[in-house]
């Protein structure tokens, strides 16, 4: 965890000057170099959890941001409960390429709190969020001078709440040059398992509704916040058929801390790409069996589907084998789907005259292929004869669709 002060259960060993390597805070984003050490001085900033808007599954008050009231996670079922709150996005003097924190916190036993951090990338979307470790700055996934950073709050179910009144950041400058995204998202093989739980409230604070649409990936470093669809999985089913686009809500199945699709990943290190821990427990009796919190496993399963998404997306019937790809990990245009809250339907054609191939979730963000010219469709973003390539075979109208920079025509 990041250093903590101010708490009258846990108390900082050192100083946050010390642990953060922080020169004296001057002006606006910037700070002098402490004596004897050369080189940039890093950029610091402060946050108060009051100044910030609400978060999922998070109340705020003049004592700082607690835990709300209600049952834990709905899919991780780790008898925890998880609150996250994003703070205001900074702009700094330079592009970065690690972040520091201290929180001023109050974190009864059991429970804990943190910071993750991502980055703006220059075609305008956000890097995964990454945890600052203990003791020591996160290194970020691309530098950038544009931050953003979140608060985590977690604790056993029944327990008291952690208590974060705020935070302070300190960056340090991007040192070298980081390896270039690849162009294509990656896709891995996963046994997919229906979250259900209707009425239930997931890791960002949604509630779930009837015939809901969005999935549950075994770590928060993909999870979008309350609202939001910038981490969105495409999921299809095996023989590609059908296809979902639909945003990450929830943090699950089994495990909560299980990127595997990223190299390295942040546990599990032992197990090759693409393998999520549970299916390795499943399969081949890895830690014995059991998850990261010991429990036997019981299903191979790496991905959570709401019953939307499983029953209607996919037109599902049972647990089944499916294919994900992680939009984000991937390069080229974006769009986001602004329907009223329905999804948006996937066409074998630009035409709602062809046949249906599946949904794209509200707030999904998508990558686009190509620009299309078809049937005219008035929708939330004007009326348009512009459709775009998702897959191959696979089409949406640029009616409901807010595109930043158009791909090439097709």
């Amino acid at each position: 965890m990041p250093r903590f002060r101010g708490s009258a259960r846990r108390t900082a060993a050192v100083l946050a000057s010390a642990a953060l390597g922080l020169g004296v805070c001057t002006a606006s984003g910037s700070a002098a170099a402490p004596a004897g050490r050369s080189g940039p001085a890093p950029l610091v900033w402060s946050a108060t959890a009051a100044g910030a808007p609400p978060g999922g599954n998070t109340v705020t008050d003049a004592g700082g941001t607690r835990l709300a009231g209600g049952p834990p996670s709905a899919s991780a079922r780790t008898g925890e409960r998880t609150g996250i709150q994003d703070l205001p996005a900074e702009t700094l003097a330079a592009p970065v390429g690690s972040v520091g924190a201290e929180l001023d916190a109050d974190i009864p036993a059991g429970a804990r709190a943190a910071a993750d951090v991502r980055t703006l990338r220059a075609d305008g979307t956000w890097s995964e969020w990454t945890e600052i470790p203990p003791d020591a700055p996160a290194t970020l996934p691309e530098p950038s001078a544009t931050v953003q950073a979140r608060l985590v709050l977690i604790a056993p179910e029944g327990a008291e709440s952690p208590r974060v009144r705020g935070a302070r950041f300190a960056a340090g400058p991007a040192v070298a040059a980081t390896a270039a995204r690849e162009s294509r998202a990656a896709t891995y093989r996963l046994f997919a398992t229906r979250e259900g739980l209707v009425g239930g409230t997931t890791a960002n604070g949604h509630v779930i509704v009837p015939r809901d649409h969005f999935v549950a990936l075994p770590s928060r470093k993909g999870l979008a916040g309350k609202g939001t669809g910038n981490y969105t999985v495409r999921v299809c089913t095996e023989n590609l058929a059908r296809c979902e686009w639909a945003p990450v809500w929830d943090v699950g199945p089994w495990n909560t801390k299980d990127d595997h699709w990223n190299q390295p990943r942040q546990t599990w290190q032992d197990l090759p790409l693409g393998l999520p821990q549970a299916q390795a427990a499943y399969s081949d009796g890895h830690n014995g069996g059991k998850d990261g919190f010991g429990r036997r496993v019981a299903n191979p399963a790496g991905i959570d589907l709401a019953d939307g998404t499983f029953w209607d997306g996919l037109k599902l019937t049972g647990n089944a084998w499916v294919q994900v790809t992680y939009e984000w990990t991937g390069g080229g245009p974006v769009g986001t789907v602004t329907t009223s809250g329905i999804p948006l339907k996937v066409r074998t054609g630009p035409s709602t005259a062809t046949a249906e191939a599946g949904f794209a979730a509200s707030t999904a963000q998508v990558r686009l292929g190509c620009r299309a010219t078809g049937q005219s469709v008035s929708g939330t973003e004007g009326t348009t004869d512009a459709w775009y390539l998702l897959e191959s075979g696979k089409y949406v109208s640029g009616a409901y669709l807010r595109v930043a920079a158009a791909p090439p025509a097709c």
